[in-house]
């Protein structure tokens, strides 16, 4: 290894793709490069003006390729390096981002546009919760014995109920899908022209334990024609940080890079981003919070935590218990708020201070006592992936009065994704799964306000990775070790990868505050966790909304 060598990290979010050029000998990020996705999240429509339905996300193959096409050539450039000097490039996704292709993996949506099944179907896609719901209550009544390496109960998110939509919703499309394929080994395979399938996605979205998936037997009995569906998966699983092949011709022109360059096996943005914050040993929690939260958390012990999204061995790091949990909207709710629940004149008040709104609203909530806006809120507003796994949960909000002010909600919105991630927390340790450092990554991080009232509600110390872009270098630490410059992922990690810790420190004054709200919002947690009145008004609007469709086809 040599102080000349880079390698490249390339990360597929929701909506755009970012890759960062890194130094191997210590992690130094050289330059950077975005590209946006023309698509962005298909949800409402398809290209072609095909209508979906509601909780319908999907993405376009297309966005990705020309990420490798504009966002890694792009960030060659800014970093002033020969991409000769490249030894290596990893790519991280979204995940359970996954879409049916052919056995040469051409992608349904390139021969069948106008049929929403044949596109990937996004993280964030929700239509499958029956059959999610389905799925969980089969495993429940045969007891089948890796239910409780999930919680309890597998998501809508992930393969098997995506897959089981596609193949009672369009039988045809689920027949010429030779491959249901993670988009994240999808576009390794794009890149190396070898179909590798990984162990990280095949683990927490595609229920593989103990060397397989769950028995032709319980597939049968969930649909006859579901029986063989698993051949669609892929059986040999690689190891994180190997090595899935090298750079074809057609790849390095799209890049810029020389053919032969070496391409690690895929992986999760959230699961990544451990590598990059230095934090792949047991007991340090991962909390990559965006649009959504993951919490990631590798573990030298095995417990089955009720309402994780997975325990996986070698999930994140080889030779450690991979956990994983999530809450589903973190993020976006903060975002939702600001497009719909703040009037003008806020917006002409953060211009006129020279803010954005989120900053003009933050400063109004942290002048605020802790409980003084009167409010608490469920964090439901995208479902609730952990503990209770739960996408048709939604939104509450108690307290408002005709008082209530914009900066009230706002806070009480942040302080209820505070109070989610206590939860999970609390169920691990609860479990037996200690949790011994508390890392935050992601853009959120930012938000000084909000990392000190994480650090309130959670009682303890939060460490911040020092990369603003934790998936990106975590692919290229990862591509690092594929390439040969490091053994393994640990090391790699502590060569490259960094954090600040204990950089927040809970206030004890305030965390006495905090534990009276919380101990309200696990009132409210538990009154609403059955789905009883929420599952009722998802119906109620669903069917509405279709009425209105079916007499008003121009919508």
């Amino acid at each position: 290894m040599t102080a000349q060598q880079y390698v490249i990290g390339v990360d597929f979010g929701t909506l755009s793709g970012r890759a960062v050029v890194v130094r191997v000998g210590d992690g130094a990020e050289l330059g950077t490069a975005v590209h946006e996705y023309a698509h962005g999240v298909i949800d409402r429509a398809l290209p072609d003006g095909t209508p979906l339905g509601p909780d319908w996300a999907l993405q376009s193959p297309d966005d990705w390729v020309d990420v490798l096409r504009n966002a890694v050539p792009e960030a060659v450039s800014a970093a002033g390096i020969d991409p000769s000097q490249v030894i290596g490039i990893g790519t991280d996704f979204t995940a359970c981002t996954i879409l049916p292709a052919t056995r040469d993996g051409i992608p349904l949506s390139a021969l069948f546009p106008s049929r929403p099944h044949a596109w990937p179907k996004l993280w964030k896609h929700h239509a499958a919760q029956r059959h999610a719901d389905r799925i969980n209550a089969l495993a429940a009544a045969r007891g089948e014995t890796w239910l409780p390496r999930y919680g309890g109960r597998i998501s809508s998110e992930w393969a098997f109920a995506k897959g089981l939509q596609l193949l009672e919703e369009d039988h045809e499309l689920y027949s010429r899908a030779d491959r249901w394929i993670e988009a994240a080994d999808w576009i390794v395979w794009r890149l190396t022209g070898v179909e590798t399938r990984n162990v990280c996605t095949a683990g927490y979205k595609a229920i593989h334990q103990d060397g397989g998936y769950p028995s032709r037997e319980f597939l049968a009995a969930l649909d006859p024609g579901f029986v063989s569906f698993t051949d669609k998966l892929g059986h040999d699983l690689a190891p994180l940080g190997g090595l899935a092949g090298t750079l074809t011709a057609e790849a390095a022109a799209w890049t810029g890079l020389s053919e032969g360059v070496a391409v690690s096996i895929g992986n999760v943005d959230a699961h990544v981003t451990a590598a990059a914050a230095d934090a792949v040993r047991p007991g340090q929690m991962v909390a990559i919070m965006g649009t959504s939260t993951c919490h990631i958390m590798p573990s030298d012990r095995f417990a089955e935590v009720p309402g994780m999204c997975g325990a996986v061995r070698d999930g994140i790091v080889p030779g450690l218990w991979g956990y994983e949990a999530g809450q589903s909207g973190v993020g976006d709710i903060f975002a939702w708020f600001l497009d719909t629940g703040v009037p003008t004149s806020y917006q002409a008040a953060a211009g006129g201070a020279g803010l954005s709104l989120h900053e003009y609203l933050t400063g109004l909530a942290e002048a605020q006592a802790v409980g003084e806006h009167g409010l608490i809120a469920l964090d439901w507003h995208s479902g609730n992936r952990s503990v209770l796994v739960d996408h048709d949960l939604s939104g509450l909000i108690v307290g408002q009065t005709l008082t209530t002010r914009p900066e009230d909600v706002y806070r009480a919105l942040i302080e209820a994704t505070a109070f989610g991630a206590r939860v999970i927390v609390e169920a691990f340790e609860t479990a037996g799964v200690p949790v011994e450092e508390f890392v935050v990554a992601g853009g959120l991080t930012k938000n000084t306000f909000l990392m000190q009232t994480y650090a309130d509600v959670l009682r303890r110390p939060l460490s911040v990775i020092r990369s603003q872009q934790g998936p990106a270098l975590g692919s290229a630490v990862h591509a690092a070790v594929a390439a040969g410059a490091y053994p393994d992922i640990t090391t790699a990690a502590a060569a490259m990868g960094g954090r600040d810790i204990a950089a927040y420190r809970p206030d004890p004054d305030r965390a006495d505050a905090y534990d009276e709200l919380y101990a309200l919002f696990i009132r409210l947690h538990h009154q609403f966790a059955d789905g009883a009145v929420m599952h009722r008004l998802r119906e109620i609007r669903n069917t509405a909304s279709a009425v209105t469709k079916k007499e008003s086809p121009a919508l």
